[in-house]
Parts: C-alpha cells; sequence; structure tokens
C-alpha cells in the first residue's frame, strides 16, 4: 500500500462573500504526480497554497504523514510559475537562500545544478540566465530542502513550446531520482496528461473536483501516444462540462 504524505480536505474557502472552493477532498501518495486542471478562476492555485499552508484561512483541515514534521518546512517545497529569482544573489546563492542565516551546503548545490543542466553556472547572476535557465535554477531551490512534496503552480507557462517540454522530462526526471510526490497546477491538458499518474478537473466557482482522470500509462510516456489522445478527448470533454458546473 502506498503511504499517504498529505490529505487535504476543503469544506469551504471564500475571498469576501465570494467562495472559491468547496467540497474539495485531496489525497496525494508517496512518488504519485497529480494535476490540477480546470477553467480560470476555479480555485487551482488557491487549493496548492492551501496544500502548502501559506493560506490557512478555509475550513476544512490539511494533514501530513507526521514523519514529514521533522523536516525542513514540513517536508514540502513551492515552484511558481514565475522563478522568482533576486537579481542581487548568485545562482548558488538563491538556490541556498533558505539557509541565508547559516551555512550554505556548497556540495548540494553543485550536485543539483548538475542535475538540472546547469554545472559551472553557479557564480552567475540571474540577468544572465535564459527564461528556462532561471526557471531549473527555480526547481533546484525547491530541491534544495529534499523535499518529500513539490508543489508546482505552472511552472513551465512562461518559457516557449520546446523549452515547456524539455523542463517536463526534468521535472519527471528529477521527481524519480529523489523519489518526490508531485502536485501540480496547469492550464495546459497535455501537460496534466503526459506528466500526471492522476488529473483532478475542477469546474467553475466554487471550485468542485468534477471529475478524476486516470492516466494509466507508465513513464517515459509517448506524447503522440494513442491512449493520451484518448484521454485529452476525455478531458476537453470534462473541462467543458466544468466550465458550466
Amino acid at each position: 500500500m502506498m503511504t499517504t504524505l498529505l490529505e487535504v480536505r476543503v469544506d469551504q474557502k471564500k475571498f469576501g462573500a465570494s467562495v472559491v472552493l468547496e467540497s474539495v477532498d485531496l489525497q496525494l501518495h508517496e512518488r504519485e504526480i497529480i494535476a490540477l486542471l480546470g477553467p480560470s478562476g476555479c480555485g487551482k492555485s488557491t487549493l496548492l497554497r492551501i496544500a502548502a499552508g501559506l493560506d490557512t484561512a478555509f475550513g476544512g483541515s490539511v494533514k501530513r504523514l507526521p514523519a514529514l514534521d521533522q523536516q525542513r518546512n514540513g517536508g514540502v517545497s513551492f515552484v511558481f510559475q514565475e522563478a522568482r529569482l533576486m537579481p542581487w544573489l548568485t545562482v548558488a546563492e538563491n538556490i541556498g537562500f533558505a539557509d541565508s542565516g547559516g551555512v550554505i551546503d556548497k556540495e548540494w548545490i553543485r550536485q543539483l545544478l548538475e542535475e538540472v543542466g546547469l554545472a559551472g553556472w553557479e557564480n552567475a547572476l540571474p540577468k544572465q540566465l535564459s527564461g528556462g535557465m532561471a526557471q531549473r535554477v527555480a526547481i533546484a531551490r525547491g530541491l534544495y530542502s529534499r523535499p518529500r512534496i513539490l508543489l508546482l503552480d505552472e511552472p513551465f507557462s512562461a518559457v516557449d513550446a520546446f523549452t515547456r517540454m524539455k523542463l517536463q522530462d526534468l521535472m519527471l526526471e528529477l521527481a524519480r531520482l529523489h523519489d518526490i510526490a508531485l502536485l501540480l497546477v496547469t492550464h495546459d491538458i497535455d501537460e496534466s496528461l503526459y506528466l500526471a499518474d492522476k488529473v483532478l478537473v475542477l469546474g467553475s466557482r466554487p471550485g468542485r473536483v468534477c471529475t478524476t482522470i486516470d492516466v494509466d500509462l507508465p513513464h517515459p510516456r509517448n506524447r503522440a501516444d494513442e491512449r493520451l489522445a484518448q484521454l485529452k478527448a476525455e478531458a476537453l470533454e470534462q473541462l467543458h462540462s466544468a466550465h458550466a458546473f
């Protein structure tokens, strides 16, 4: 049986008088990849912030595997849509920023840079990086604390299509290498089906999980696989229904 790392239950989440999320239940297991897919404004990013513990003003609960509490940040890291690198810090300093008050683990940073394909760039400044390179640094920063769970909020949406595919493959390889579970927000149906073991389709406000699509294909996946095309058609139908939910 797979170990459950994270359980999120949102009975209701409101912004003012507006109900954003309602009756949402989510479980994330070890080494599992779940994608949150749905129309704009349905509360996907809000749900991710709740899972991260960044938003506590909601009715419901967030439970983590007790062993995670012994790790830094509760065993959870966050990768945002933008790289959010501090321009006055080097690549290495950005990755190890969480340890800025202590001693940065330079050897671990060098290993992470090698893993994300940026070996030798530790002394570079963010202005010297392309968008794809900056996002690789952001991923390395997310891995620096050795999390068991990585939360990703549309992390590849700001780069071109080719770079996006390369970053998707990189993220899959890193998740496998470090035994990390991923919870991903995306607007891209192809991305959700290519990456995830399970796709949760959320309806319009208030956001609810309208359907769950199990992607029964092993990794690595062939982007041209007919089964992915069939699942895409199913996802499109569900999204169309969800938009009017």
